[in-house]
């Protein structure tokens, strides 16, 4: 079990969970690995990126203390979203990325997500093998390198430019004739987003695009685009598009002002990619999370889903294992592995611009054959040491158990733990809604009595 690691880097509320201290301890080991395992190297570089949350520029000079101290040269390139950073990382001579950010979180949070020399998440084993250098730091630091041998920090900024150009240049044509709105969510898409659809020649509108360092994700973004959907239809746009706060997700939102998940996402890109002949396999990838209806309409369409675990992580190991080059979230995190190497909003909404332009129809007609099966989710906040132990307390085993042989045929319960908060999302979906509440708020009642 890990310690400080969650399914997407290590994550909490800003100085209360996520504290300078860790951060430092994170510096010191992460400078140790990279000395460890490139020994030749007399000076390594090291990618920093993070959103626009106030807490980041405190993390960032923890997390610059830490490396600095291990002789590690950072180069900051500013405000930019994750996948940005993953592939600064893969294109230069880095042999690291770090990314400060927490995502779709609230604001008070933040997080830190590390990137190997290849543009990938870290595996799990190094992970871990980071956690037990944190927690013994005075080990590590007991031969200070000292004086000119310290690491260096430089301002990198410019380097945006170059994924920035990288996204616009995967689209072949522009998109003049089509009006947009974007969500940029007061995060890390509010200047690419704005910038790749203008270089492609949309008419765009853009809102929350003002961060302040408090109001990422502030009832915007791909987490509440309930106001994009009025201004799209306010607008008469074509379709509006909605980053989270580091643009690594997507939530689309159709001319009628209606919802547009990942799993739908998925499905217009993967029927348009198979239309080129370009689907590997005529497989994607998507989580547990992903509709059963979803997946059925894909079957008709002669297009397999796999199933991976909850995490961009996962889904990415699944791809590789079986050379798919499309997989997501329903939550928006969508991998188009021919151009990156991890979830990217900004490169999947223009992708997706892009499979509606050549199709000609509106992204309504595209998803309207999609029919989701019911599907209720609620989370239950939970004591924090017993959130990762909720599969060992008997009497809620026992009690999903029951509720799955409830809905056998029916339908399927899932049950999991949130790898960024102390939630336990009880996901019940089936062919009848009224089923399917009442097994979800039945399983949620246990798990609050036995957990809380």
């Amino acid at each position: 079990m890990r310690k400080y690691f969650g399914t997407d880097g290590i994550r909490g509320e800003a100085n209360r969970e996520l504290t300078v201290e860790l951060a430092l301890k994170l510096g010191y080991a992460l400078g140790y690995t990279l000395k460890q395992k490139y020994p030749e190297k007399k000076r390594i570089r090291v990618i920093m990126g993070s959103d626009t949350r106030r807490s980041g520029y405190m993390l960032r000079s923890a997390l610059t203390a830490g490396l600095n101290s291990m002789g590690i040269n950072i180069d900051f390139v500013g405000v930019i979203p994750t996948p940005g950073v993953a592939y600064l990382t893969q294109k230069s001579t880095a042999k690291a990325g770090i990314m400060i950010s927490a995502s779709h979180n609230p604001a008070k949070d933040n997080g830190i997500k590390i990137f190997w020399e290849d543009g990938h998440k870290l595996p799990d084993e190094v992970e871990l093998e980071l956690e037990k250098l944190m927690d013994n730091v005075e080990k590590i630091t007991e031969n200070p390198i000292a004086g000119d041998d310290v690491g260096r920090f430089t301002y990198a900024e410019d380097e945006y430019y170059l994924y920035r150009d990288h996204v616009i240049s995967t689209v072949k044509g522009d998109f003049s004739g089509m009006k947009i709105i974007l969500d940029a969510a007061n995060g890390s898409a509010y200047r690419v987003a704005k910038e790749v659809f203008l270089a492609l020649g949309a008419e765009i509108v853009i809102i929350n695009d003002a961060p302040n360092g408090k109001n990422i994700n502030v009832r915007c973004g791909s987490t509440h685009p309930e106001i994009l959907s009025k201004v799209v239809m306010g607008y008469e746009a074509d379709l509006g598009l909605a980053y989270d706060g580091d643009a690594d997700r997507l939530i689309a939102v159709d001319k009628n002002g209606n919802i547009v998940d990942g799993d739908k996402i998925i499905a217009v890109l993967a029927l348009e990619m198979k239309e080129r002949d370009e689907l590997t396999n005529n497989q994607v990838v998507t989580t547990v999370m992903s509709n059963m209806g979803f997946e059925k309409y894909l079957s008709d369409k002669g297009i397999e889903l796999i199933r991976a675990n909850v995490g961009d992580r996962y889904v990415l190991e699944k791809m590789k294992e079986l050379g798919i080059n499309i997989g997501g979230e329903q939550s928006g995190h969508i991998i188009l592995s021919d151009f990156g190497t991890t979830g990217d909003g900004v490169l999947t909404s223009i992708k997706l611009v892009e499979a509606i332009r050549d199709s000609g129809k509106s992204l309504d007609e595209l998803v309207g054959d999609i029919k989701d099966w019911p599907q209720l989710l609620i989370n239950v906040r939970v004591s924090n040491d017993k959130k990762n132990i909720w599969n060992k307390n008997e009497n809620v085993v026992n009690f999903i158990k029951e509720k799955e042989e409830e809905m056998k045929g029916l339908g399927r319960v899932l049950v999991r733990t949130s790898g960024t908060e102390p939630i336990v999302r009880v996901m019940v979906e089936g062919k009848e809604m009224d089923l399917v509440e009442k097994i979800a708020k039945e399983i949620a009642v246990v798990v609050e009595k036995e957990l809380v």
